[in-house]
């Protein structure tokens, strides 16, 4: 036990970072192994999340076909003409699986410009330009809003977005918690890293006891 760490589950929000067409369905340009595998477990905790009525947010990333707001490792093979998550594409679309209706389109504007798009009762999607869910985003403001201390993060994939938004949001003084079955390229290293940042490693199983 420990009274700064441990999870708060009625002040939680649940996270899902770029669970997108074109990083997830098998034959995604750039695909991401073991990322539709556990698709069925965020559904899971989706469900949980939006019976108990407390926030959810995606995450997506949304490249210009430019290149123009590319991070700098993919810059060069998108200005070379690789397609991935351009906006108003299927690629970025979220899963369908991942909507509360899977007719809801990404109002890719809306995003662009830094704001919030609702996507149902306290569901919501906001757009990052990097790897942190809080880089030049409104995502922390969101979040106190909220009165949201307690973060559940899933998604794709832990090396790169959900890692990066994890350390984000623990310098933020947020509780963390890391769904180890609803995380892709998750590894033995990383959560050892994660225990010692006083991140709580708890199943999909574990987390929907806490909020029931």
């Amino acid at each position: 036990m420990n009274k700064y760490t441990d999870p708060h589950f009625d002040r939680s929000a649940l996270i899902t970072i770029d669970t997108q067409n074109d990083f997830t369905l098998p034959d995604a340009p750039v695909r991401i192994a073991g990322t539709e595998e556990v698709i069925p477990n965020m559904v899971r905790l989706l469900r949980s999340y939006r019976k108990q009525g407390l926030p959810i947010i995606h995450i997506v990333r949304l490249y210009s076909g430019d290149g123009s707001n590319v991070d700098i490792c993919r810059k060069q093979i998108v200005e070379e003409g690789r397609s991935m998550v351009v906006p108003d594409s299927e690629g970025a679309e979220l899963v369908d699986e991942l909507k509360p209706d899977a007719s809801i389109r990404l109002n890719t504007r809306k995003l662009l410009s830094g704001k919030a798009q609702m996507l149902g009762y306290n569901e919501f999607v906001m757009y990052k330009p990097r790897w942190g869910a809080f880089y030049k985003t409104k995502l922390e403001e969101f979040l106190k809003e909220l009165d949201i201390d307690t973060l559940v993060f899933s998604g794709c994939n832990y090396p790169n977005c959900p890692r990066t938004s994890i350390y984000e949001a623990s310098e933020r003084d947020f509780r963390i918690v890391l769904a180890r079955d609803a995380i892709s390229q998750l590894y033995p290293k990383a959560e050892e890293e994660m225990k010692n940042i006083g991140a709580s490693l708890l199943s999909t199983d574990e987390i929907e006891k806490a909020l029931a």
